[in-house]
Order: C-alpha cells, then sequence, then structure tokens
C-alpha cells in the first residue's frame, strides 16, 4: 500500500457500527479519521471540509446509484469504498457501476481495511474461471492444473487461484504438500460473511502469485458444501485472482454442475492409453451439447500422448468430430517425480516437453483473453 495517510469520510447509518468502525480506524496505521456521519446527507454537504482522500460509504439503507453518484460528483478525486453488512455479486456489481472503487464488509478489521485499500490501488481485475473435468479418473488432470497455474501467473503476472473441488478425494494439498487450517468446508460455511478480502485468507499461498483453496480434510465432509454456496463462493473468488481453476471429480455431480455453469471455460481431459477414451469423450461432450453457448465455452484437452504433434492432435480432432483445445504429451516419470516431491515439473526440467506443452497453452489462454 502507498505510504501516505488516508484521511478518512466515514458514512454509516448504524451508529453503533459507526462508533466501531471509527475506533478500528483510528487504530490503524496510516489512516486517519477526518470525519464520521450517520446521515449521508450531512456528509456530502458537510464533509468537503476536512479534505478527506478516502470516503467508506454506507449502502445498505440508500438508493445506492445516486448516493454514489452524489458522492462521486462531489468528491471527483477522492477514493470510495462502499460499505454493507453482507458482500452479494450484485451490489458488488452495482457499486462498481456506481463508481465505487470496490465493497468492504461491515464492521472490518485493521487488516481488512488495509487489504481493501491495497486492492483498490491495484489494477482492476478481469477474472476467468476454467473448470477442469475428466470423464474417468487418472487423467493427469490435478498435475496439469497444479503445473498450468504457475504457468498462467508467470504469463499474465497475475494471481491464479486453485479451488480443490474434488470434494471427496481431492489431491491439491497431497501436491504442494499443504496441511491447509481451512479448507472448502469452512469457505463455503462462512461465505455469507465474508468478502473477497476476506475469503482470501482461507487460500494458501503456494508461491507468490499462485494459491490454493484445499478439499475436505475427510470425504465425509463432501456433503456440507452445497452447490449453491459453492457457486458464491466461485464468484466471490473473482475479486481475487485474475485466473481461477477449478479441479472436479469425476462424473457428473451436483458440484460439477455448479462449476461448469459458472465457469468461463470448461476443459474437458482425458488421457490417451489406447483404450476407449475417444468414445468415453464423446458421451460426455454430448451432454454439454445441451448448452447454447457450448462452443464458445467447452474446450477439449488429450493427456499423455504419443507422439505429441500437431498431426495427432488433428487426428484425434478428426476421430472425435470436435475441435481439439491442446494435447499434452505423455512425460509418465518426470510428471511422477515432481508430484511426489511437491515440485513443478517447469523448476526440475524447464526444457521438458511437458513443460514447453504447458507454457504454449498458458501463452495461448493469455493472448486469446486480452483479445476478448
Amino acid at each position: 500500500m502507498a505510504t501516505q495517510e488516508y484521511r478518512v469520510l466515514l458514512v454509516e447509518n448504524d451508529t453503533k457500527l459507526l462508533q466501531d468502525m471509527a475506533t478500528v480506524i483510528q487504530e490503524t496505521v496510516g489512516f486517519q479519521l477526518a470525519a464520521a456521519y450517520t446521515d449521508s446527507h450531512d456528509a456530502l454537504n458537510q464533509g468537503g471540509i476536512f479534505r478527506p482522500t478516502l470516503i467508506l460509504l454506507d449502502v445498505d439503507h440508500i438508493d445506492t446509484y445516486a448516493i454514489i453518484e452524489d458522492f462521486r460528483e462531489k468528491f471527483p478525486n477522492t477514493q470510495l469504498l462502499a460499505l454493507g453488512k453482507k458482500w452479494s455479486l450484485n451490489l458488488f456489481r452495482s457499486v462498481i457501476k456506481s463508481g465505487a472503487g470496490g465493497f468492504l464488509v461491515a464492521p472490518f478489521s485493521s487488516m481488512e481495511l488495509v487489504n481493501s485499500v491495497r486492492a483498490f490501488e491495484e489494477e482492476e481485475i478481469h477474472s476467468k474461471v476454467i473448470a477442469f473435468f475428466s470423464p474417468k479418473g487418472k487423467s493427469g488432470k490435478t498435475t496439469f492444473i497444479a503445473n498450468l497455474a504457475m504457468s498462467l501467473a508467470e504469463e499474465s503476472q497475475g494471481r491464479v487461484g486453485i479451488i480443490d473441488a474434488d470434494l471427496q478425494f481431492g489431491d491439491m494439498a497431497m501436491f504442494f504438500n499443504l496441511n491447509p487450517q481451512s479448507t472448502i468446508v469452512e469457505a463455503v460455511r462462512d461465505i455469507v460473511f465474508l468478502s473477497p478480502t476476506t475469503l482470501n485468507s482461507y487460500f494458501i499461498p503456494v508461491s507468490e502469485k499462485v494459491s490454493v483453496l484445499c478439499s475436505t480434510r475427510i470425504p465425509e465432509m463432501s456433503e456440507q458444501v452445497m452447490p449453491d454456496d459453492f457457486t458464491a463462493l466461485v464468484q466471490m473468488a473473482r475479486g481475487i485472482f485474475q485466473y481461477i481453476l477449478i479441479d472436479l471429480p469425476p462424473a457428473f455431480r451436483p458440484i460439477t454442475n455448479a462449476a461448469c455453469e459458472t465457469a468461463d471455460m470448461t476443459a474437458v481431459m482425458t488421457m490417451i492409453s489406447g483404450g476407449f477414451e475417444i468414445e468415453h469423450m464423446k458421451k460426455c461432450l454430448d451432454i454439454f451439447k445441451t448448452w447454447d453457448d457450448y462452443a464458445e465455452r467447452v474446450r477439449v484437452f488429450f493427456s499423455r500422448v504419443e507422439p505429441c504433434t500437431e498431426d495427432m492432435r488433428q487426428w484425434l480432432e478428426s476421430e472425435l468430430g470436435n475441435p481439439v483445445y491442446a494435447i499434452i504429451p505423455n512425460e509418465y516419470l518426470l510428471l511422477s517425480t515432481a508430484a511426489n516431491n511437491g515440485r513443478i515439473v517447469a523448476d526440475i526440467r524447464p526444457d521438458s516437453a511437458f513443460a514447453k506443452s504447458v507454457a504454449a497453452i498458458a501463452k495461448k489462454m493469455y493472448v486469446a483473453d486480452r483479445k476478448g
């Protein structure tokens, strides 16, 4: 965060809440309470004499669009964050459209205030959600997601979040050798009380720009993750990460449906081992073809492809009767060594065919997203 001291104009309808938040502001390094009002119109008419550099504006009890626009007109060079007792995607979009720089759940702690202002100062996030689904297990999906996350972070220089939504047998914590204090269970349990700033603490950083929300600790806890709460979690995570990669269980389950419906892209992935993978893929795609926007949102990936050439990709495309977005080479021993040590392949063998393939896929995604 910038080293400047923020002069805060606080506007909150609830007197007790106003007093509590005023105390937090006064106790937070880098922030000074310039003035506090319970009436937004009084703040609008009188607040200018205090020369605020940050406005915290309660939007729970007023016409959100009108009051934010009024404050933006009155204080055009002052940062403004909306306040509310509960975060929702619709409310968040509403305050941003009206001219606010972000949304902060009230009451807040010093850390939440600092992090919200830091997020405000950063470039606006344009987030993309990619759900990874395999009709059958053993496709190398989890390993690929972990490696792709690192490559996307490097390519985009943005933050990448991994959500392990294989609720019974998720392996992402094991892959990165993590011992999570909070998992997807706690995140969806608390979702109605969270905002993007506070949700961030449930993700475990595995590198400077990549973080993981781990799956359940035991399979029996999977029943505690409801599809609607999961969807709300993913939508909230859009306010944190430039890319969100969701690792899904095989077979169609409620959580799978919720993830694929909310995702911008569904990556359907299977490996090639001389069996019935192409037929399985055809059956899987037939289900997704019920979507009106199937062609825009569903992408096909084949892993462990040998030889991993353009001719092979075109052959798979012909056999499948559907475009193949990417093929991934078969380097099973290298991948096993990396996974067993919680390492990314690019860290061990950056010149390997797998590492180069993943980097090329990340670049393809990022370039397409920038054009789009």
